[in-house]
């Protein structure tokens, strides 16, 4: 487990949550401008990771993946949707609009970390996710999902049971997974600003490169 483990500390997860600091910062979704009405556009609906909480805008891993996407000629918009301090529960009311008005072709959803910060129980998250991927099918948008995992000092039934979950609806509704946003970098705490739950600029290549690959499968080149 010590390798496939947030190392998100408790303490500084609960002073975050108390404090609403985990809430403070977006990054709401933009409609594509006239020019690029034709284009097909991937929403990413996440939380403060995807939404570049205490980073300098535009350094994101979601930004990097505008900039992939350009250098390798494929030609996609991406909407990032993520909103800082987001559970399940919040991506699930949002979708709906977010479908009406963008008609994502991809949705990725990184969203649930949060949900374990606040208690919610595990099938009311699983059961969100699941909806938010209904709402994307229904749409006619491909899925990609993506995984976390809580602090080991939750208990290793709970965080197996958490991040089984992800696991759980991709197969149940035959979307990708992508298993762990924060792979290669968990065990590092330099790769994390100082509340060590958000990492930092220089990590933001290694969380796209760990999307990349589930996504590229699913792009028209």
């Amino acid at each position: 487990m010590n390798k496939r483990r947030w190392i998100f500390g408790t303490a500084a997860a609960a002073a975050l949550v108390a404090s609403g600091l985990v809430g403070l910062t977006s990054l709401s979704a933009t409609p594509a401008h006239s020019a690029e009405a034709t284009r097909p556009v991937i929403v990413v609906l996440g939380d403060s990771i995807s939404a570049e909480y205490g980073l300098p805008r535009d350094t994101g891993w979601v930004a990097l993946l505008r900039k992939r996407l350009a250098q390798e000629r494929i030609d996609y918009s991406v909407a990032n949707a993520s909103i800082s301090g987001d559970t399940t529960s919040g991506g699930r009311a949002r979708m709906p609009e977010l479908m009406e008005r963008l008609k994502p072709s991809i949705v990725i959803v990184e969203l649930g970390a949060n949900d374990a910060l606040r208690g919610v129980p595990l099938t009311t998250s699983e059961d969100n996710l699941r909806t938010i991927v209904e709402q994307a099918q229904q749409g006619h948008a491909k899925v990609v999902l993506v995984g976390m995992y809580v602090p080991s000092n939750y208990g290793l039934a709970y965080t197996q049971r958490f991040h089984a979950m992800y696991a759980s609806v991709a197969h149940e509704m035959n979307t990708r997974l992508v298993p762990f946003l924060l792979a290669g970098i968990e065990n590092r705490p330099e790769m994390f600003q100082s509340d060590q739950m958000h990492p930092t600029q220089q990590a933001q290549p290694a969380l796209l490169e760990n999307v990349w690959p589930v996504l590229a499968p699913l792009l028209r080149k």
